[in-house]
C-alpha cells in the first residue's frame, strides 16, 4: 500500500511539475498591469486528482445582481488594499470559497481578458491541494466543482457562438456543457470563463483542440498577446470615437 501511495505521489509531483514548466513560458507578470482600465482578477486553481489535472469552478449565487447563477473563477474587482492581480484573486478566493492564501501555490499570471463591462481580468494560475474542501459563502457563491482539463481541448459537449466583444467586433465564444455524473448535474461553462479555461488547456497540453480556435498554435504566446492587443486597441478606439 505505502509503495502504491509513494508512486501516486511521484505521479502527482510528476504532472505538477510539468505543467508549471510550461506555464511559467507563459507568464506575463506586470505586463499588462498599467492599461488604463479597471481592473480585476480570477483565480484559476489546479489540483491533481486521480492522475489528471482538474480546474476548480464557481456557480454565482442567483442573489447577485449580475450574472446570477452563470460558471466562473473565484474572482473579482481590485480594492485599494491589493498590492497586484496576485493579491485580488487570493483575496476573492477566501472570500468566495474559504480557500486561505497561504494554501495557493501561485505560478503564474496570463494574458488578460476584458469583460463585458470594460474590465481589465487577469487570469492567475495557482495550484491547490485535491483535499482541499470548498466553503462556499452563500451571498456570492451557491456551488463549487471540478472539471478535468482535458475536457477544454476534447469536450464531449461544445458549441461555437457568435458574439460582439466589447469593442464592438464579432469575436468567437466558446461553449461547453459540462455533465458532473456523481452529481448528476450538468455545467454550462462559457464566455470569459470558458476563454481562460481552453488558453489554460493550451498551454498546459501543447496539443490541437477538438474545435477550432483563434490562436496560431504553433505562436502561442505571441498569437495570445497580438490577440488581446488587437482587442484592447479596438476598444480605445471606440472609446475615443465615443468621446
Amino acid at each position: 500500500m505505502a509503495a502504491v501511495e509513494r508512486e501516486d505521489e511521484q505521479e502527482r509531483k510528476s504532472i505538477k511539475e510539468r505543467a508549471r514548466l510550461r506555464l511559467r513560458e507563459f507568464d506575463v507578470g506586470d505586463k499588462y498591469s498599467r492599461l488604463p482600465l479597471p481592473k480585476a482578477s480570477v483565480l484559476l486553481p489546479l489540483m491533481v486528482r486521480a492522475g489528471k489535472l482538474h480546474l476548480l469552478f464557481t456557480v454565482r449565487s442567483m442573489q447577485l445582481r449580475r450574472s446570477p447563477g452563470e460558471v466562473c473563477f473565484p474572482g473579482g474587482k481590485r480594492e485599494a488594499t491589493d498590492k497586484d492581480e496576485i493579491d485580488t484573486a487570493l483575496r476573492e478566493a477566501k472570500e468566495e470559497v474559504g480557500l486561505q492564501p497561504e494554501k495557493v501555490e501561485v505560478i503564474c499570471r496570463l494574458v488578460p481578458g476584458i469583460d463585458k463591462m470594460n474590465n481589465l481580468v487577469t487570469p492567475v494560475v495557482g495550484f491547490i491541494e485535491d483535499t482541499f474542501q470548498a466553503i462556499p459563502n452563500p451571498d456570492e457563491v451557491s456551488d463549487v466543482f471540478v472539471v478535468p482539463l482535458e475536457y477544454f481541448v476534447k469536450p464531449l459537449n461544445y458549441k461555437a457562438m457568435s458574439y460582439k466583444n466589447s469593442s464592438g467586433y464579432l469575436s468567437r465564444m466558446h461553449c461547453f456543457t459540462y455533465d458532473d455524473c456523481e452529481r448528476k448535474t450538468s455545467f454550462k461553462i462559457w464566455g470569459l470563463t470558458a476563454h481562460f479555461a481552453v488558453f489554460l488547456a493550451l498551454v498546459i497540453f501543447g496539443e490541437s483542440p477538438t474545435f477550432e480556435v483563434d490562436y496560431d498554435l504553433n505562436n502561442l504566446i505571441s498569437s495570445s498577446e497580438n490577440n488581446f492587443m488587437n482587442l484592447y486597441a479596438s476598444l480605445y478606439e471606440r472609446k475615443k470615437s465615443n468621446l
